[in-house]
């Protein structure tokens, strides 16, 4: 299991609580200092079964310099979102988890953190 974090996130640090209490087994990433890939951000997309829009901060305010909120959402932007979110991964919403079956959420609830435990498959 892997989960993608900002330590200065108090959702971070509350899903990697949770799962500590769990005793999972997992990696953290601290994705700002090792963003993704588009690869990897893709990846995660498809395993979300979301559109990088959907995972965009778009209250920060790289996203307000950007524009963000003006860009189209269709199929077409898909690549220019997953471009704009690795050169600025502080826009990638926290925290992402991907379970060893693949299983991958935004652990941004408790219940959503429960739900890549182990015994929960």
């Amino acid at each position: 299991m892997e989960i993608w974090v900002n330590p200065a996130c108090s959702k971070c640090r509350s899903a990697v609580s949770l799962l500590d209490e769990a005793g999972a087994e997992y990696t953290v990433r601290r994705y700002l200092d090792e963003p993704p890939t588009a690869a990897e951000l893709a990846e995660v997309l498809d395993r979300l079964g979301l559109e990088p829009w959907d995972i965009a901060r778009t209250a920060e305010p790289v996203a307000k310099e950007l524009g963000l909120k003006t860009w189209g959402r269709e199929p077409a932007d898909r690549d220019r979102w997953i471009e704009a979110l690795v050169a600025n991964p502080k826009l990638i919403q926290r925290p992402i988890i991907t379970a060893d079956d693949g299983t991958t959420v935004v652990g941004r609830t408790p219940e959503a953190v429960r739900s890549v435990l182990p015994e929960n498959h």
